[in-house]
Formats: structure tokens, C-alpha cells, sequence
């Protein structure tokens, strides 16, 4: 497939032949008509795909009515809203939880690792959702599914053996949550979730909203047990909001050990000064994806399916107005979570690095209208098409091919 007159990161008009999956050549754009097994770009940008490094499918209410709010603040008081309310949506689960994943496909989303909720209360019902939208769109895009202890691991009798049987059928990654402040026995709750981890030979993500001191002390603990059990590269923090809320030394202390640990960050863009800097955590190198958290669900109303809308939220929440610093956001949302999701996948080496777009990379791409990355970011246009593993999966937010 040749993909003629695109911009790549918003540089000249080129020409970008797709040989398999990977993309072969780039080379000046040639003004003859395109024809045959050809795409018209039309001027438009070329950029990787989105990664959704932190999205709960299993939560999801996107194309629902819209309901009001009625959560009870913190953790526990969320949870137990959703456990109250997800049965009785007006659709089923599997039905919601594949739309929104067409959904985010169809905006340029061709990387997903989603939570699937595994409790006492929904045993593997929402986890057995999750992976059926992964097979059922395993064509269109790359899914992880996280099997993820939302309620905790110790507060409920029987939560561990609904963990391993997932672990069992296949789950991806497995997750911890506040193993603080939710299940009070931090390093009880961190030796179950990496013994499984080795057992099962999976990736680790661990959920962290807790406060400051704590969220320090909980993270401490994890860096324990990457540097005991060799697991560099295998391990993200999840929100970690409070990470930043300490002494500015503590805050770069824990970045640099992120970085010689190859342990990797996913952030929603939530509205909290507090958090680590991502200027910061990208000049040490460490792996950073952007996510959505939930979509338009039980916990909250926000979220709709649409990555760059996150990276709009992801600069407008850190500040962002220089071209340089909003573009980052766009390839942490872009090739930053695709390089947690993969080992093979490109790593963003700094604040000007635009990676993702070179021959022998894979052919995971957008096309979408703007006259920079940093107008595009802004003004969130339709004109989109996408591309996953070399082939065009959605035109105009509408998935193809299927």
C-alpha cells in the first residue's frame, strides 16, 4: 500500500509505501494521481497511532443514555456504586464493552491494555467481556487485558482464585491497587500480585491513588520487588497522582529509579498539580503512556473514546503552550504507551523525539486533518483514516473491514 501527499509529524509532503506490516520507504510526495492500491492523504497529517494505556472497558457506558453522577467519593464509595449499578444497564455488558472498543478504534486508537474488574461480587464476568471485544476486534487492533483486583485483594475472601483462573485464561498483565491504603497490608497485597506475576509470567500495573507520604512508601515497595525478582521492564504505576506532592528530591529520586529500573508510567491527565513531570520523567527516559480511565461510567462522566481529546487534557492540565512540549503529549499518547504495551515498539528518547514514523517501523498509523501536530491536538478534526498492522481499519470514525 503506497499512502501518498501525508505530512509525518507535520514535516514535508511525502509519499509512505507499506510493505506488510512495517513501512518500507518514505521518500518526497510525487503530485501524479493516485491510483490502484493507493491512499490519498491528501495533505493531511501522518502520525503513529494511538495507545490507550489505561482504559477500564469493563465499566464502560458509552453510547448509553446519559445517567447522573452518584458516586460516593474515594475508592470504596466508587466501587460500590458500579457493583450497584452495572447489571442493570440498559444493555448487556459484552454489547457496551465492544462498542466502546469500535469506538476508540474508529478514532485512531489501535493499542488498548484494559482493567477487567475481577471480584467476589462479578467473578470473571466482566474480565470474560473484555476478552471477547479483544477477539472480536483482534483484527483491528492490539488488546491487553489486565486482570484488575478494583475491590482489592485481602478485603474479600475468594478475591485470589478469581485472579489465577483469569491468569489461567490468558489475561495479559495482572494489577494491585492501593495496597496501603485499601488493603492495608501493603506487602501482603504486593507478594500475592508478584507471585502471580512470576507464576504466570505477566506484566505487573499497579493502581495508585494514594496520598503523598503514602504513595511514596507503597512505591518504595514495588521497587523492592523489581530489583528482587529481576523484573525491569515488566512493571507501570497507574496514576500515581501523588508522587509529586513530596519534597522536590524524593520526587527525583523516584524518577531516576524509574529509569534504571525500566519502570513505566501510564497517566490519565487527571487535574491534580501534584503528580511527577512529564517534561521530567521524559528527559530520564522512562516509558510514559496516556489513557482514558473511564468511559463515561459509574465513577465518573467524562471520557469518550477519543485519544486526542486526552491529549488535548494531557497539555491543557500540565500547562502546555510551546509547539515542542505539546507534541511530546501527542507522542506520549501515541508511541509512549505503544512502547509499554511492546517491548519492539520505538521509546520516545526525549522531548523533541518524534518516533514511530521511520522505515521498519510497524504500520500502526493516523492520517487526520491540521495544519501542525499542535493544531491538530487543538482542534480535534474527523478527517481521520486508520491503519493497523498495514492495513486501513477506519475512514471518517467508522470502523471498516470487519
Amino acid at each position: 500500500m503506497l499512502i501518498r501527499d501525508v505530512r509525518p509529524w507535520g514535516g514535508p509532503a511525502s509519499d509512505v509505501l507499506i510493505e506488510g506490516s512495517r513501512i518500507a520507504r518514505i521518500r518526497p510526495h510525487d503530485d501524479a494521481p493516485a491510483s490502484g492500491d493507493e491512499v490519498d492523504g491528501r495533505g493531511r497529517l501522518l502520525l503513529p497511532s494511538f495507545s490507550d494505556v489505561h482504559v477500564h472497558l469493563d465499566s464502560t457506558r458509552i453510547g448509553l443514555p446519559f445517567r447522573p453522577h452518584s458516586g460516593s467519593p474515594g475508592v470504596w464509595g466508587m466501587m460500590m456504586n458500579d457493583r450497584a449499578n452495572w447489571r442493570s444497564a440498559e444493555i448487556d455488558l459484552p454489547t457496551r464493552v465492544a462498542g466502546t472498543l469500535e469506538r476508540m478504534i474508529a478514532h485512531g486508537t489501535t493499542r488498548v491494555r484494559s482493567y477487567a474488574q475481577v471480584d467476589v461480587d462479578c467473578r470473571l464476568e466482566k474480565f470474560d467481556a473484555v476478552m471477547a471485544a479483544k477477539e472480536r476486534f483482534s483484527a483491528h487492533a492490539d488488546v491487553q487485558v489486565m486482570t484488575f483486583p478494583q475491590a482489592g485483594i485481602l478485603r474479600e475472601p475468594g478475591t485470589v482464585e478469581y485472579l489465577e483462573e483469569s491468569l489461567r485464561q490468558g489475561a495479559d498483565v495482572i494489577g494491585g491497587i492501593d495496597p496501603s491504603q485499601l488493603d492495608r497490608d501493603p506487602a501482603k497485597h504486593l507478594d500475592i500480585v508478584f507471585g502471580l506475576a512470576e507464576k504466570y509470567q505477566v506484566e505487573v500495573d499497579i493502581h495508585l491513588h494514594e496520598p503523598g507520604a503514602l504513595a511514596v512508601f507503597s512505591t518504595e515497595l514495588v521497587l523492592e520487588r523489581v530489583r528482587a525478582l529481576g523484573m525491569q521492564g515488566k512493571v507501570t504505576m497507574a496514576h500515581a497522582y501523588e508522587l509529586g506532592a513530596v519534597d522536590e528530591a524524593t520526587s527525583r529520586r523516584l524518577i531516576e529509579e524509574f529509569a534504571e529500573l525500566d519502570v513505566s508510567m501510564a497517566t490519565v491527565a487527571p487535574s491534580t498539580s501534584n503528580h511527577l513531570s512529564l517534561v521530567q520523567l521524559v528527559e530520564a527516559g522512562v516509558r510514559i503512556g496516556l489513557g482514558e480511565d473511564g468511559q463515561r461510567d459509574y465513577w465518573s462522566p467524562y471520557g469518550n473514546g477519543d485519544m486526542l481529546d486526552r491529549t488535548w487534557q494531557l497539555a491543557f492540565t500540565n500547562g502546555f503552550r510551546r509547539d515542542d512540549h505539546i507534541e511530546m503529549a501527542l507522542a506520549v499518547a501515541t508511541m509512549g504507551g505503544a512502547s509499554i504495551m511492546s517491548a519492539q515498539s520505538p521509546r520516545l528518547r526525549g522531548v523533541d523525539d518524534r518516533p514511530g514514523l521511520q522505515p521498519g517501523d510497524r504500520a500502526d498509523l493516523l492520517l487526520v486533518d491540521g495544519e501542525t501536530p499542535t493544531s491538530a491536538v487543538m482542534d480535534r478534526g474527523a478527517d481521520r483514516l486508520v491503519i493497523h498492522d498495514g492495513r486501513v481499519v477506519a475512514d471518517g470514525l467508522r470502523v471498516v473491514g470487519r
